[in-house]
């Protein structure tokens, strides 16, 4: 067993039903979302808090109030405000100001979301059959979009992938929403690299699905494969996957975090025969992964339910997970979020 401890967060001011998003500044948390007007009202209004781990204490925030409703939301931190797409809002902690983004014709992509250091960067996503293939760029200090060019990608509403720190990887599965599998044409891989504003195909994923996590090297790619419990490792530099130690069990919609000498991972839950759907949560420990050793071990039990589809950040000390779906139903289905969370400090990050 991995050495550490949790402790349980203070309740939070305001908690959102349905989508969120959070990001890490440095200094706290900072988390969006939506909520209900009322029990059983299809009307919601923008709900916001930030966390501060020095004082264990969340305050709320004020939004300015979206016309509603609006679908999906994701958000990147770009070093002095957090970018919020789907209602189009931006927040700087420092001033405590809200503004509103401009406009953008047919909306932001958000499968991915990346912040490359001067852009942020979407591509994909979409709701039900209707997949996204296209790209879109945002400059937060010209306050301009830019379509990207066409990807060479097949569509996904929710494609892996991260921001190398020169390029934005992709990988998509190989089948529709029909289960039919892409045409041959349509790569499932590929990177695009902002200073050149140009797509390479690479190498195709393996094992499909998983949540992946950048560790400064390669892309850890961790809960895929038909059984949900594929560890997969890809390097740009050397366009190769290479299998990693399999997962002791099936995690589906993990929330993970690298820390800069392992990986951990909370929460998630097995997988059954049909993809779509996600049996009951396993037991609330989570798992750490050890590159070096090419080893999994069990983190202490959380003072938490496991849930899916949680939201986790490292601090540089601690590993916060927030939220996340009720036991049995996949997140996005619309179920009151689990608002609550947790840390965990590691005996050695």
């Amino acid at each position: 067993m991995a050495n550490g401890s949790w402790q349980r967060l203070p309740a939070v001011p305001v908690a959102p039903s349905g989508g969120y998003t959070t990001v890490w500044t440095g200094r706290q948390v900072l988390l969006f979302g939506r909520r209900q007007t009322k029990a059983g009202d299809v009307k919601r209004v923008s709900v916001a808090a930030a966390y501060d781990p020095s004082a264990n204490s969340w305050r709320r925030l004020y939004p300015p109030q979206q016309p509603d409703p609006y679908v999906g939301v994701s958000s990147v931190w770009t070093g002095t405000e957090m970018l919020i797409f789907g209602p189009g809002l931006a927040y700087n902690p420092r001033t405590n100001v809200w503004r509103e983004l401009p406009k953008v014709r047919n909306g932001f992509p958000r499968g991915i979301v990346v912040w490359t250091g001067r852009e942020a960067i979407g591509w994909g996503g979409g709701c039900c059959c209707d997949y996204g293939s296209n790209g879109t760029a945002y400059n937060s200090t010209t306050g301009t979009y830019r379509n990207l060019p066409r990807s060479p990608l097949a569509g996904s509403q929710g494609p892996v992938g991260a921001w190398t720190g020169r390029e934005l990887i992709i990988f998509v599965g190989n089948l529709d929403c029909f289960a039919k599998p892409w045409p041959a044409r349509l790569a499932r891989a590929a990177a695009y690299n902002p200073a050149t504003n140009t797509w390479r195909r690479i190498a195709r994923m393996p094992a499909p699905g998983g949540t992946g996590v950048w560790d400064g090297r390669e892309l850890l790619v961790i809960g895929g494969g038909s059984n949900g419990r594929s560890a997969l490792s890809y390097s740009p530099t050397k366009n190769h996957w290479r299998q990693l130690s399999p997962l002791p069990s099936s995690r589906v919609g993990a929330a993970i975090v690298w820390t800069g000498k392992q990986l951990l991972l909370w929460g998630g839950s097995k997988k059954t025969s049909n993809t779509s759907l996600v049996a009951p949560a396993i037991p609330s420990h989570g798992l750490a992964y050890d590159p070096r050793a090419d080893r999994w071990s069990t983190l202490p039990q959380a003072p938490l339910a496991g849930r899916n589809g949680a939201t986790a950040v490292w601090t540089g000390r601690e590993m916060i997970v927030w939220g996340g779906s009720r036991p049995n139903k996949p997140y996005g289905t619309g179920d009151e979020v689990l608002a609550n969370g947790a840390t965990f400090t590691p005996a050695a990050p």
